[in-house]
């Protein structure tokens, strides 16, 4: 099974649209059992928005989108990549096990704003989703937590797994 990492672009939601694309291609060349992870960069397809005042000031330009301030919204969180690798058949296991177990540390952020580091696995292997937690981080090893999944192979999906959809 490939694990895929990937490193979304900072700057711009269709650049880091068209990696989540390469990505997930890529991910899926030996078959449908699949990982994708890594700094995605951008929000969660559903959750709470980024703490943009926490942010550096170059973040709240990609990671959000600008709406209409006569409606008192002047950002909204920027999902554009993860809703790409949503239809790609991946499905982000923190949010997956947080809308089974409602346990709101699943959606802890990774970095000081947002969860953006993630791990996103093919539909099939969805089902064998049993855990996932922010792996503590040395002082000075990196700005974020690293990540983990536990699967249970017992309950991934082995009869024609192709069909999904």
């Amino acid at each position: 099974m490939p694990i895929t990492k990937v490193l979304t672009s900072t700057g711009s939601g269709l650049v880091a649209c068209a990696e989540a694309d390469f990505a997930a291609s890529r991910a899926y060349k030996f078959g449908p059992y699949a990982i994708v992870a890594g700094d995605v960069n951008f929000s969660r397809q559903a959750g709470p928005a980024p703490r943009c005042e926490e942010m550096r000031p170059y973040n709240p330009e990609s990671r959000t989108v600008h709406t209409d301030p006569a409606l008192g919204l002047l950002r909204s969180p920027n999902r554009e990549v993860a809703w790409t690798l949503a239809a790609n058949g991946l499905v982000d296991a923190a949010w997956r096990l947080y809308q089974q177990s409602g346990d709101e540390e699943l959606l802890r952020p990774t970095c000081l704003e947002e969860p953006i580091d993630q791990v996103w696995v093919s539909a099939p292997l969805a089902p064998a989703l049993v855990g996932y937690q922010l792996l503590d981080t040395p002082v000075g090893a990196s700005d974020h937590h690293g990540v983990a999944i536990t699967l249970d192979l017992s309950r991934v999906v082995k009869n024609d797994p192709w069909a999904y959809r």
